[in-house]
Parts: structure tokens; sequence; C-alpha cells
């Protein structure tokens, strides 16, 4: 090619060259070298680097696993780690596949303790080629380096997580306290599907409570604004789901991640708005479609109709089996009609729970008292399984001196007197011993009627516990103040003051301590620490007992007792091989333990009748 030839851009690579070009390199050797040195160098601040997760603020919820896209985190058991389902605290804790990360952080904007966060470290070396070198287990050291500090954390700005409750509405102390109309209003829609809205899922409330019941999946279906599979889900496992929206222990809130930064989820109020928002007829017929078609041929008695006795009777009914509930009172409930007042509970709530298990065909006979109408052999003979499933009726005494003064009253006799409308003396000024619910339901309850007759309340309550280990509820003891209830903390009765038969007061020293260093009963009080209450009545709410007169003495000597509670397996059966016993005869008053005990009863029947017609009984 000549040169006339060559276009402008052409190199002529040998028309320039020299054999001594390549020597020009050497001059280099004695520059300063422009290259960074191969180390670590320290990020951004908000870098996403690799994962760090304190381990003592990690609950091990599995927020983190759900709301990763990528699939990238998975939870892994740790043994060392502390499990505690009714304080939601599982041993888990997340490792995470970098192959699958993107660093998308949406773990840390979700973290419900805020215990992950990203590192600004970039660099990963594996030294053993049998680990997967992608797949780890962060712990508070990072991975490699601390020095690098950490990068993209949980900050006001990015957190997705919402701390605060929808406030539940209450009528007004001055519009409350001298009537029995129900005091929480409850969620409209707007409120309740933003509250639902804070649910991340995690599905600690199901491991805390009793009876495991599906909240995740309720409250899902309310945020979806679906209210008939709200109460399917509900119905999976609480036939009295308009009483535990109401009055049940809400150990769940205890255990909701959301609660460790925040305020819990309000599950138990989420409840109460399915139930009541899509109304009662609706609700049997949805729960009417899970009903058994068949009988079994199999029949089972029933002695009380609390909440045990007819959570099993539902389930029994649902399958097959012909199921008759006796009931001594007038009206079916148990302890939650004739124990709580109706400004928590009120009387159609629970008649809805009924109806709904009445629908199933349960059979519930009232005004039938065992022992009295009819004796325990006949239900034996006549039935394949019988179920007790009686409440705390009788009330515990101090045994202080006056104690048996006709003016010192038992709070479970003045509720059941009160609930069933029977006259009621009403004192001008009354003092309660105790401090759980119990004493704050009466307390409460004789204030209204004070009001009602006096215009004006004059209520004092005693506790042996000191505020920070009250028993009641916090919201049981707030309501109560408000409403003009006094209540003295570290107060422990000594004497009920008696002069001409009535009772003038209460005696009381202050308490220093209730338990020794063994944890048993063993109060000390200071004797110069003496007050003296003025009152014309006393009641006594430190604890309930069963009659179990019914049983007769040859059974109540053939049954295993401990501390007035009759020991049963964890299949709810005694040591009679046709009898279970169940709810608070058992576990003590608590509606959803029983309910959950209900359930257990139920499917342990259904295995011994099984094994009945199969020749081979379940040991």
């Amino acid at each position: 090619m000549s040169d006339s030839q060559k276009k402008p851009n052409d190199i002529d690579y040998h028309s320039n060259g020299s054999l001594l070009n390549p020597l020009k390199s050497i001059s280099f050797f004695a520059r300063k070298p422009v290259t960074e040195p191969l180390e670590p160098r320290i990020a951004a601040e908000r870098y996403r680097g690799f994962h760090v997760n304190d381990w003592e603020k990690c609950i091990g919820c599995s927020t983190c696993q759900k709301v990763c896209d990528n699939a990238a985190i998975t939870m892994i058991r740790v043994p060392s780690q502390k499990e505690d389902p009714l304080n939601g605290v599982r041993n888990l804790r997340p490792a995470i596949d970098y192959g699958r990360c993107c660093w998308c952080a949406l773990c840390v904007d979700l973290c419900p303790t805020g215990s992950i966060s990203l590192s600004r470290e970039y660099v990963h070396t594996c030294y053993d080629e049998q680990l997967d070198s992608y797949f780890l287990l962060p712990d508070p050291n990072g991975m490699h380096n601390q020095d690098y500090g950490l990068g993209w954390q949980k900050t006001d700005e990015n957190d997705m997580i919402d701390h605060n409750r929808q406030i539940m509405s209450e009528i007004s102390p001055q519009s409350r306290s001298d009537n029995f109309d129900e005091i929480v209003v409850g969620y409209d829609k707007q409120q309740a599907i933003i509250e639902a809205s804070r649910c991340v899922q995690c599905g600690m409330c199901h491991d805390a409570c009793p009876t495991h019941m599906h909240a995740p999946e309720y409250i899902r279906a309310i945020w979806q604004d679906d209210l008939e599979e709200a109460v399917r889900q509900i119905y999976r496992t609480n036939p009295f789901s308009h009483t535990c929206g109401r009055v049940c222990t809400h150990r769940c809130e205890t255990a909701c991640s959301i609660g460790k930064r925040g305020e819990p989820v309000a599950i138990r109020w989420l409840k109460r708005y399915a139930m009541d928002a899509l109304g009662d007829e609706q609700v049997r017929k949805l729960v009417a479609e899970d009903h058994a078609d068949a009988s079994t041929g199999n029949s089972i008695a029933i002695i009380g109709s609390g909440p045990a006795g007819l959570t099993a009777a539902f389930d029994l009914a649902k399958a097959g089996h012909k199921v008759t509930v006796y009931e001594g009172l007038n009206k079916p409930g148990g302890m939650p009609r004739y124990g709580i007042p109706y400004y928590r509970l009120p009387a159609d709530r629970l008649d809805a729970d009924i109806d709904v298990i009445k629908d199933a065909g349960v059979e519930i006979i009232c005004n039938s008292w065992i022992g009295k109408d009819i004796t325990l052999d006949k239900l034996q003979k006549d039935n394949d399984a019988v179920l007790l499933s009686l409440g705390l009726q009788l009330g515990r005494s101090t045994r202080i001196p006056g104690a048996d003064n006709k003016h010192v009253l038992k709070a479970v006799d003045l509720l059941n007197q009160i609930a069933n409308g029977e006259k009621v003396k009403i004192p001008e000024s009354a003092v309660i011993i105790g401090g759980g619910n119990v004493a704050m339901d009466i307390a409460r309850s004789l204030a209204r009627l004070q009001k009602q007759k006096f215009g004006n309340v004059n209520i004092t309550v005693t506790a042996m516990e000191s505020f920070d280990h009250f028993l009641a509820d916090p919201e049981e003891v707030r309501e109560a103040q408000e409403e003009g209830v006094v209540i003295l903390p570290s107060r422990g009765p000594q004497e009920c003051l008696v002069e001409k038969k009535k009772v003038v007061g209460l005696k009381t020293w202050a308490v220093l301590s209730i338990f020794d260093d063994k944890g048993r009963f063993a109060p000390h009080f200071d004797e110069n620490d003496e007050l003296c209450h003025d009152c014309e009545m006393i009641v006594e709410a430190i604890g309930q007992m069963t009659d179990v007169d019914l049983l007769g003495e040859k059974l109540t000597e053939q049954l295993e007792w401990q501390r007035g509670r009759l020991q049963v397996d964890k299949y709810c059966r005694t040591s009679q091989q046709w009898l279970w016993a169940a709810g608070d005869m058992v576990k003590g008053p608590d509606v959803v333990h029983a309910v959950a005990d209900g359930h257990i009863v139920a499917n342990s029947m259904n295995d011994y009748l099984k094994s009945l017609k199969t020749g081979k009984q379940k040991s």
C-alpha cells in the first residue's frame, strides 16, 4: 500500500518502531507508585455491606425471613439461645445466603426489635473449602472485622414498624360510674384496618396463646376487609370469640414482637371488631359450614356450662357425638356470666357465643344439679364419657378475727347476686380485701350501686401486693381509680372490727414481704404501721375454690387433689377411666385456658371413643 492510499486513522506499527523502545519502560522503576495499597477502604456511612445481628435484641421472630423476596434468609435454631414462647422469644437466628442477597435492607427496615443492621464491611474471604462460603450466620461481631463499623441501620426515617396502636375509645368515668353499660366502645372499620396493618405476621401470638389461635390469619383478613374469612379463622380455635374479644387475658399481646419497642398489636380488640362487625346470624351461618353430617352413636355428659365444658361440647358435637350439658344455675355460661360484670362482658355477647355452640347440636339443661336432680352414677351409666368442668363458685376466707361476721361477704357471692338481678344490700362504705381482677370487679360493681343509691362512691381496696406486683390488670386498676375507688397497696388484713354484731372497720398492717426465700406464702408485717379503715361491709376477694360436694365422698377420695385443684394428666383425664376434668377447677380462673382445655378434652375423648370401637383402648 502506498502512502497516498493510507486512510487518516490507519496506524503504521512499523514506521515509528525502534529496537530501543522497550527499554523506555526502565524509566518507570524510578517513579513513585500510583496504585493504592491492597487493603480494605472504609465505605460510606450508610453503606449496605454484610449483616450484623445483635443476638441479645433478636427474638427469632422470623420477620426478616418473611420480608426477604429473594429467599436469602433462613432461620437457624441455636440451642444456646433463650426459648420463651409466653414472652415472645424463640431460639432462632437468621442466616444469610449472600449468593441470593441483593442488599435491599428490608430486613433492617422491618425488624421489630432493631437487632439487624448492615455493616460497612464488604470484603469476605473463606478459608474452609468444605463450607458454603456465601451462607453465614451473622452475630454482633460481624463477619470478619468490626473496624468497618455499622452502615445502614434502623432509624426513624426508615423504620417500617408502626409503634402506636389505635386508641380504643371508652365511655368517660362520669358517664359510666352509675351504670353497667359496656365501657369499651370498640374499633370502627378504619381503626381496625389501620391496627391490623401493624401486624408483621410473625406468629409469636400463636405460640403464646393457650389455644394457639390463628391470629395472624384473622388479622390479615381484617386488613383485607374480609370479615367472613376473619371469623372462619377465629373459630378454628375459639368458640368463645365474643367473650375472649372482651375479657381474655390476651397473653398473645405480651408476646407480640411489635411490643418489644412499641405498643403491641391490639389482638383482642381486633377479634372483638370482627365478631361484632359481621353480625350474630351471619357468624352462626359461617360456623355451621363445619358441622358433621353423620352421628357416631356415642353420648357424652358434661357437668358445667363454662368455657371449658362448652368448648369441649362444641368440638364433640361437630364430630357427630350426642352431647348433653348439665348446668345447676338458670342460665349457661358459668363464671363468665356470674362472675364478670356486664360493663366488661355484656350478657348478650356471651349469649351469642352460646347460641353458636347450641347450633352445633349441643343440648344444655339448666337448673339441673348433679347429686340432687340427677346422680353422677346415672350419668356414668348412661354415657360413654363424662366431663367435669366446674367453676370456682366458692370464695375463700382470710380467717382473721371477725371474718365470720354476716357483714363480711365473699366477692364471688355478691357478683353472682348482682348478675342475677337479685336485691343486694348496698353499704354506704365498704372495704375490699384483695388485689386481683375479682377484687376490682366487686369494688367497681359496688361503686356503681353506691352511685345509683347515694350519689357518691366510698369503696376502699386493700391489697397485700405493691403496685409493682399487683395481680389485677393495669387497665382494671386505672378504671377503678377513675370511678372513685381508693386502692391501698401493701396493706395486710389483721382483723374485721365488729361492734354490737356490726362491722365498723378493717384493721390492716403494712406489708414488709409476702413470700419467704423458698417462695412460700409467709407474709411479714410492720405492726407499728397500723390503719383502721371505717366501713359497714367487708368483702373478701382473696381466691376461690370449687364446690365438690356433688362428687360424693367416695369419688372425691378416689380422685387426686393438690391444694384444692383436681389433678389430671396432659389429656385432662382423671384417675378414673370414664371421667375427664377441665377448666377453673383444674387450672384456675382464666377463660382462654379453659377454652384450650376444652379442645384437649374433645381430642382425648374422640381417641378414647374410637378405641372403644376398635377394642384397643389408649392408655
